[in-house]
């Protein structure tokens, strides 16, 4: 055995050794001074600066989505309104046309049949107007003055199911009464007619009759 061996005794670890945390203690006493230190650095002016200039971002978009919105609601109330104004002002005077063609095309009497289908044809353009001129003359006229046939009609309702510039197509609701001389009391039906309407010189004339 060496002197080293003799003059160094065996150490066994035993119950109760405490062990010796400080450098632990060191350690973590360091973390906090960077943090502080870190600390202190976000609170220094140049870091307040930097978060006082965050928020400039979304008010900036805030303020743009309000110009844009404003914008969008003066093209509404100048430009898309009344567009939609005059939408509607178009479709009523289809409408209107509509339904006084219906009533001068269904309503005639024996004593003033050339100017019922006079009016009535006033209502009228292109090849559905020759084709009424025909049908009158050739069927219509014959059978109101020989058995004295009278009908009135009367519109209870039409709204517009198609509506161009220059064209339309108007769902219209009839009421008819028609009397003779074999059936003086008036006999009523009611029917729904398609009418097609085109625009000529600015007004609003009728091109095909389609009950339905």
């Amino acid at each position: 055995m060496s002197a080293d061996d003799e003059t160094t005794p065996d150490v066994e670890p035993t119950d109760g050794v405490e062990i010796d945390t400080a450098t632990d203690d060191k350690e973590d006493s360091a973390a906090a001074e960077i943090d502080e230190a870190a600390d202190s650095a976000d609170s220094s002016p140049a870091a307040r600066r930097r978060l006082s200039a965050i928020p400039l971002i979304p008010v900036a978009l805030v303020l743009g989505l309000l110009a844009a919105g404003g914008l969008a609601g003066w093209l509404y109330f100048t430009q898309l309104r009344p567009d939609a104004q005059t939408d509607d002002a178009v479709a009523q005077s289809a409408v209107n046309a509509a339904r006084d063609g219906t009533v001068a095309l269904l309503s005639y009497k024996p004593d003033t049949l050339d100017r019922d289908f006079a009016a009535a044809k006033s209502h009228l353009t292109g090849d559905f107007r020759n084709y009424y001129d025909q049908f009158t003359k050739q069927v219509v006229t014959p059978a109101a003055q020989t058995k004295g046939v009278t009908t009135t009609a009367q519109v209870v309702g039409a709204a517009a199911s198609e509506l161009h510039p220059n064209s339309a197509v108007v769902l219209v609701f009839v009421d008819q009464a028609t009397a003779s001389k074999e059936r003086p009391d008036p006999a009523m039906a009611s029917s729904s007619v398609l009418v097609s309407l085109t625009k000529v010189h600015g007004d609003w004339l009728i091109i095909k009759f389609d009950p339905i």
